[in-house]
């Protein structure tokens, strides 16, 4: 079992996890998990660095802290370390990290090449590698000028993965339908199904309008909140109306309400979550006294305990990141961003639409014990998923982590603990995604019309 851990950390073994208790693992699944370890740790780094408790705390319990700092050259109290810059230097390493992978496995489609060993293989290496260059970008000389270049870069790079994520929403949606309809063309009980999910997303967006327009308007203000609520309200009746549309249900049979109510359940998300990260309002009230207005009453109410608040949402928000990195890499998805579905008649109706059948290809043809984990070696006649791509999604999703824990545009004053406090740059970010999810959402349906000629598959 040593030989085993020395072959995985610092050869070209797959990754076993160590454990003879644990099931057995594909190869594929514990190379990309492996690269999510090393983006979840240094997310928790870059966390702790915004983090002013953190850093308090630290002063008070740490011995020596003072000379410690010193010595390691970060400023008398490790000023060098905390902060929006510390954060855009470690993700700078991290996206290098990532970057240079993409380079180095682009049109990787053997596992036994030896590039391909090296991505599944050698990870006490990389991790190596990866510490050094997130420290030995607090080394680059002119850092003003870095950081400020680095921020644009940073901020592309974030609307980039943004854009990614809701393509794969659409993707989502369209798949889902797809195959619950070719389930629906085989047994009723897909049909009674497919209709009961379809009128709870429904209740769900509506109920949610409404709510929106209760505790988030208010007759002497709010302006900015009735109109995008109004707005976005019309966009999900729009797309519900546009599926259904008898013209686009002679292109795209499979076209129908499932897809508009996940978009349409999704934009009342983002509506609500943007009204949530608008900074308040205020008027003078009958005793001229300020007010808050445009935000519920009882919310002040949950945010009493902001550590808590702030710890389960930013856990909340990076499982999400990481759940879109990992799904996103998957050949299907991937095909997807490419515009390639696959055909409906080829569709199994399944509830978990999401995970590929059993028996896939070749998962089981070669296994190998060595007295760690079992490892299925699922890519010995090639790669299950591109690599390079793989690489690409993490990249921006380091650029994504480092705009997000430094508050996109506000990231002079940003803290950890304010990650919930409202601010135009992120209300407005959180706007235009939705309506880029709805522009994306009507190209599908709208595309075969403008483009007769071109053979679509949603």
């Amino acid at each position: 079992c040593l030989t085993f851990q020395l072959a995985c950390c610092c050869g070209t073994a797959a990754c076993s996890l160590c454990c003879k208790c644990c099931p057995k693992i594909k190869q594929s699944t514990s190379t990309r998990f492996m690269y999510a370890l090393y983006f979840i740790l240094v997310t928790i780094i870059c966390c702790v660095m915004m983090s002013t408790t953190v850093a308090n705390e630290m002063k008070t319990h740490i011995p020596f802290y003072k000379e410690m700092c010193k010595g390691i050259q970060a400023g008398e109290m490790c000023e060098k370390l905390v902060g929006y810059s510390a954060v855009y230097k470690v993700c700078f390493g991290m996206a290098c990290f990532f970057f240079l992978f993409f380079l180095f496995t682009i049109k990787v489609n053997n596992s036994k090449s030896c590039r391909a060993y090296i991505h599944n293989g050698f990870w006490l290496i990389k991790l190596i590698v990866l510490a050094a260059m997130c420290s030995g970008a607090f080394f680059i000389p002119d850092q003003d000028t870095f950081l400020n270049a680095w921020r644009y870069v940073g901020a592309t790079g974030g609307f980039l993965f943004i854009a990614i994520q809701l393509i794969l929403l659409v993707e989502f949606a369209h798949k889902w339908n797809k195959n619950w309809t070719a389930g629906a063309n085989r047994k009723q009980v897909w049909s009674c199904l497919l209709a009961l999910v379809t009128l709870v997303l429904y209740s769900v967006a509506v109920a949610a309008l409404v709510l929106m327009a209760v505790f988030y308007t208010h007759p002497e203000g709010c302006l900015y909140n009735m109109v995008l609520i109004g707005v976005n309200g019309g966009l999900c009746l729009l797309v519900s109306l546009v599926a259904i549309s008898p013209c686009v249900q002679n292109r795209q049979p499979h076209s129908g309400l499932l897809q508009s109510g996940v978009i349409s359940c999704y934009v009342m998300y983002l509506t609500f979550s943007a009204l949530s990260s608008k900074p308040p309002e205020t008027i003078l009230d009958e005793n001229n006294q300020n007010i808050t207005i445009c935000v519920p009453e009882f919310s002040q109410g949950l945010h009493r305990d902001e550590n808590l608040v702030t710890g389960l949402g930013t856990t909340i928000l990076f499982g999400c990141i990481l759940y879109s990195c990992l799904t996103s890499t998957t050949r299907a998805s991937s095909e997807a961003l490419r515009g390639i579905y696959a055909t409906a008649e080829t569709e199994v109706a399944r509830c978990c639409f999401c995970c590929v059948p059993d028996g896939d290809a070749d998962a089981e043809e070669h296994v190998e014990k060595r007295g760690g984990q079992t490892v299925v070696y699922d890519e010995k006649k090639g790669t299950v998923y591109s690599y390079a791509y793989f690489h690409f999604v993490f990249f921006l999703a380091s650029l994504y982590v480092m705009m997000t824990v430094t508050h996109w545009f506000h990231y002079e004053s940003a803290q950890i603990e304010k990650f919930f406090t409202g601010t135009w740059s992120i209300f407005w970010i959180k706007m235009v995604s939705c309506w880029v999810c709805v522009c994306l959402y009507l190209w599908t349906l709208i595309a075969p019309l403008c483009c007769p000629t071109r053979e679509f598959s949603v």
